[in-house]
């Protein structure tokens, strides 16, 4: 009988075998000073565009001020307990009924982290006669949370209407046969691709079969809709959206999130939802803070549109430069190149020393091998001279990753990873 530990020891995983040529630069890298659009990364100044900071509230004075303000008076810890038992207040019922008035749904129920939180709602919502319809590409939560399904769940291709039709069909039969109801996951934008979940084509087949929609929109929520309300919001299909999620961690700069749906559906989940049963209470400092972020979305619109004028002036000049940023509809913008994993090292590091850029790093498994993806996240706070100056780096690295730069100072890292 084997070490349960021996696996681990010998197979470090497809990102773990990197791991003493990456952690502490491209993997674990530790950005410092201010969140802002320039931070510093091991001493030298960096535009950075890793921080989901959409719409700039990190830094702000106001915002600083209401959570010392509220770690002043309250401590990290209250309130003490669990929300059912003994850690519940009038600012947590206050939070959830703004924030279900700002998405328009009848209710909502704080989550003390999203990816806990998303898990768990699946879990609740389905038994093991029911049936999960979920895009292949959805967020890694996600999965997770379908992984703890006991019943039968069908992928569709990415944003493919038509394969997602061929999902219902077998689906439906299966709950007809067995007594169950159907759920259907997709996310209003997809955090790696940074396309808009096809919130509209799903709806419209509910004409045509009977299930119920859960959108996950932690990257349209504050960014997407008239009113920053989300993807449905912008697809005009709010109503239709019967489960819906956010998180704190992007638009609002802070941790949490929260589920909104009908009343009775909340209700349903303020009791059968494990991670928040089980938990302690959302602290209070990030309730007040998030009642202030809230507002700040809700009264100043001109957050929102200078982060689109910033992501419209970065998305377009890396499509007149020639890049490829794929299908994007949202702020996350990807930029795809080929190369290795070493080549990918050797562009990142060129990036971060010589040019100041700072972006995240995606390579395989999350994106299919000899793709780099370089995922840029602009914000309210970024200026057009950072586009400018990543634009003219962006043409830079192309250059020498095309002639074969990268791929020599990459030689000797390729050679002991048998890449």
């Amino acid at each position: 009988m084997k070490d349960l530990f021996d696996r681990i020891i010998e197979n470090k995983g497809p990102l773990g075998k990197w791991a003493s040529q990456a952690e502490g630069y491209f993997v674990f890298p530790k950005l410092e000073g201010p969140i802002s659009n320039r931070m510093k990364f091991q001493g030298k100044d960096v535009i950075t565009w890793s921080i989901n900071d959409y719409l700039g509230l990190a830094n702000l004075p106001e915002i600083k001020r209401v959570d010392g303000e509220a770690a002043h008076e309250h401590g990290a810890a209250y309130p003490m307990g669990a929300r059912m038992m003994s850690g519940h207040t009038d600012y947590h019922e206050q939070l959830e009924r703004e924030l279900a008035a700002f998405v328009k749904k009848e209710a909502s129920y704080l989550l003390n982290f999203g990816y806990q939180g998303f898990m768990s709602v699946i879990d609740a919502l389905v038994t093991k006669d029911d049936i999960i319809v979920y895009d292949v590409d959805c967020h890694a939560c996600i999965i997770d949370g379908v992984r703890l399904h006991m019943g039968k769940r069908f992928t569709f291709t990415h944003n493919n209407v038509e394969s997602l039709e061929k999902n219902l069909e077998r689906a439906t039969r299966l709950a007809e046969q067995h007594g169950g109801g159907i759920l259907v996951i997709s996310e209003g934008v997809f955090g790696m691709r940074g396309e808009q979940g096809i919130l509209k084509d799903i709806v419209a087949l509910k004409k045509k079969y009977k299930f119920r929609l859960l959108v996950d929109d932690a990257h349209g929520f504050g960014t997407l809709g008239k009113t920053g309300a989300g993807a449905g919001e912008e697809q005009g299909v709010q109503d239709d959206i019967d489960v819906y999620l956010a998180t704190f961690a992007k638009s609002m700069a802070s941790i949490g999130a929260f589920v909104a749906a009908d009343q009775e559906i909340i209700d349903y989940l303020k009791y059968n939802l494990r991670s928040q049963m089980f938990a302690k209470s959302l602290p209070m400092v990030y309730v007040k803070g998030a009642l202030k972020r809230l507002d700040m979305l809700r009264t100043m619109p001109e957050l929102k549109a200078k982060l689109w004028e910033n992501v419209n002036a970065l998305q377009n000049g890396l499509k007149e430069r020639g890049f490829d940023i794929g299908t994007t509809t949202s702020c996350v913008t990807p930029v795809y190149l080929n190369g290795s994993i070493p080549e990918a090292m050797a562009l990142v590091k060129d990036l971060r020393e010589n040019y100041g850029i700072f972006c995240s790093i995606v390579v395989y498994p999350v994106i299919p091998k000899g793709l780099i993806l370089l995922r840029m996240i602009p914000t309210a706070t970024h200026t057009l001279e950072d586009i400018e100056e990543t634009l003219d780096a962006f043409s830079a690295i192309r250059e020498r990753l095309q002639n074969g730069t990268y791929k020599r100072l990459s030689a000797a890292v390729a050679a002991a990873m048998g890449e």
